[in-house]
């Protein structure tokens, strides 16, 4: 019998579980691993899997115990940088430790810093990286030392480590001789025709680029103000939509710096606001330092906007080295990224072409659904 048929016949005839740690909260408005996990979760709960997601305390308003077919436990934690994801990941960790779980499945490196909570329990363990994130500028000394303890708790107690880009295939071969799944993000289909969000904004349809992410250092949204105020072209604005995701001085200098009649910080967004403000724009930019696989790029392309992005290998591996899916400039360089607009802003043929192109392309190769296959096949695999 294949090993992944075998998930829900495992203890004398009842579910597998499966306890996820790591994400803010579900449901949320905004966060990739918040994304990734309520996706997979919904699916996993539909292909009759017990599911049970930590959420941490103060991110989700309305406390619940059941969401959608996925179990809720939500885990009292201490909101200081630094501290917060440690305590939390240590209490839920014990938690599922001490719980009927199959599997604890850990998102992110610093919450795996406790996945050897589950083991001295003989829990199976599954770790999936979305990213190094001790290379992210927001970390102190503390932040940056917890989360490589992270990584090297994955690689050494984790029964399967999961990545969602190529690239962290190699880094762990390397550093630490440990094979991992590559299984990317998913994506769902969130093209509109509408256009009601943007009068609140006093935006119109294909009159403006757009930023949508957390505005945090390493997604780069200074290059892209930079770049914009150079820009010859008068009748685009530059929308900058996402919140500080705990980087509230590096948004507020932006903010006071760049603001202006031709770039709105319109804040966090969420609902139909989302997929109307991709649907809708000329051309999205992600000027990304450092990413996983950037689920709001595989977004902006599922609406068929086009997207030009840093050159960084994580986003080349969804544009493809070709172009044939988007645009690149040279990470960090503002100058080429204003001319690398400029050229793209004279020739609106190529956007629209483009950005069809990558729609087709992201909708058939990033589905949640195969998402879920591939990981039903790695639960069964050490089950």
């Amino acid at each position: 019998m294949n090993k992944s048929c075998r998930r829900t016949e495992m203890r004398k005839g009842k579910k597998m579980k499966i306890s996820m740690i790591g994400q803010k909260g579900i449901p949320i408005a905004s966060g990739g691993i918040e994304k990734h996990v309520e996706e997979i979760g919904l699916l996993l709960a539909q292909n009759d899997m017990d599911v049970v997601v930590y959420n941490r305390s103060g991110y989700v308003m309305r406390k619940q115990k059941n969401y959608n077919g996925i179990k809720i436990v939500t885990v009292p934690t201490l909101k200081i940088k630094g501290i917060e994801a440690v305590v939390y990941s240590f209490f839920a960790s014990i938690h599922a430790a001490f719980s009927d779980t199959d599997i604890v499945h850990y998102h992110a490196l610093g919450p795996s810093a406790m996945c050897w909570i589950p083991k001295i329990f003989r829990k199976k363990v599954v770790v999936t990286v979305h990213g190094l994130d001790w290379q992210r500028e927001k970390w102190g000394k503390f932040g940056k030392l917890f989360l490589k303890k992270g990584e090297k708790r994955a690689a050494r107690y984790a029964d399967e480590i999961i990545v969602v880009g190529k690239k962290l295939v190699q880094y762990f071969k390397e550093k630490y001789n440990r094979d991992t799944i590559f299984i990317p993000n998913g994506i769902r289909d969130m093209q509109t025709l509408e256009n009601h969000e943007l009068e609140k904004w006093d935006l119109k349809d294909k009159k403006y680029i757009l930023f949508l992410a957390r505005v945090v250092p390493e997604k780069g949204c200074h290059y892209l103000l930079e770049a914009f105020k150079n820009l010859s072209q008068e009748d685009v604005v530059l929308v900058v939509a996402g919140g500080s995701g705990q980087t509230d001085a590096y948004y507020n200098n932006l903010k006071e710096k760049f603001s202006s009649d031709k770039i709105l910080f319109i804040g966090e967004v969420s609902g139909k606001s989302i997929g109307e403000l991709y649907s809708n724009a000329l051309l999205y930019v992600l000027p990304s330092d450092i990413e996983g696989l950037p689920i709001s790029l595989l977004e902006a392309m599922s609406c068929g906007t086009c997207c030009l992005v840093s050159d960084i290998q994580e986003n080349m591996d969804v544009i493809e080295l070709s172009g044939k899916f988007g645009f690149c400039f040279k990470a960090g360089n503002s100058v080429d990224l204003k001319n690398q607009m400029e050229a793209l802003l004279h020739d609106e043929n190529s956007l629209r072409e483009i950005g069809q192109k990558a729609r087709k392309h992201v909708l058939q190769s990033y589905k949640w659904e195969s998402v879920v296959l591939s990981l039903s096949e790695v639960y069964g695999g050490i089950s």
